[in-house]
């Protein structure tokens, strides 16, 4: 009986190691500053408890050993042995001090030592649009281009556009009056055959009052 009381002693004892060492502890949790994909900062803790303890996450900014902001507050549910991350957008300054708190009811109720300090350098900010890559620049081809057609018909120029236009003033303004009379009796081609007529009976009624006076005189006596 002495025997077995012992056993049962050692058993509850290394029960109570073992369920004390699978317990959620601060030693579960750990942060660290990162940048993320699109070169913004983050800060991000790591809760590895495998009993998947609740825990209550809330990260300070730190200034002279006073909390500066809560960057914010976040819950860890379920958490496994491979870890489960939460993370709080932050726009972190290079060697800035940080305060992470973790409260785990009945469990935790500390901060992650030592406080995280972010890296001397700062995060890059990719651009979401890249320039799009130079285009090449098209070789010439070794074919010989083909001449044009020239059989095409040129094209004839409308009766308006071939037809030279008239001086100014010559085709509607009156030619002066003494230069009209003239033109029109010396250009005529029919004068001498007039002026031979006239003559004709210029001369014929000349002998007829010559013969007509003679007559007269003839038969006075």
């Amino acid at each position: 009986m002495r025997l077995l009381g012992v056993v049962s002693a050692s058993a509850a004892l290394v029960l109570g190691v073992a369920s004390n060492a699978m317990a959620c502890t601060i030693r579960d949790f750990s942060a660290k500053a990162e940048c993320d994909a699109k070169g913004k900062g983050v800060i991000s803790v790591t809760d590895v408890d495998p009993t998947g303890v609740t825990a209550e996450v809330s990260v300070f900014l730190e200034n002279n050993g006073a909390d500066e902001r809560l960057v914010g507050t976040q819950t860890i549910k379920d958490s496994t042995a491979k870890g489960v991350t939460v993370t709080f957008s932050e726009n972190w300054k290079p060697n800035a001090e940080y305060r992470i708190h973790v409260t785990a009811k009945g469990y935790v109720d500390e901060d992650i030592k030592p406080n995280l300090v972010t890296p001397a350098e700062a995060c890059k900010k990719n651009s979401d649009n890249p320039p799009p890559p130079a285009s090449e620049t098209p070789k010439p081809s070794d074919k010989p281009s083909t001449p044009a057609d020239t059989d095409t018909p040129t094209p004839t120029p409308s009766e308006s556009e071939s037809t030279s236009p008239a001086p100014a003033g010559d085709g509607n303004a009156p030619a002066p009056e003494g230069d009209s009379n003239l033109a029109e009796t010396g250009a005529d081609s029919n004068t001498p055959v007039i002026t031979g007529v006239a003559a004709a009976f210029l001369a014929v009624g000349g002998g007829a009052i010559y013969y007509g006076t003679r007559r007269r005189g003839t038969s006075s006596r």
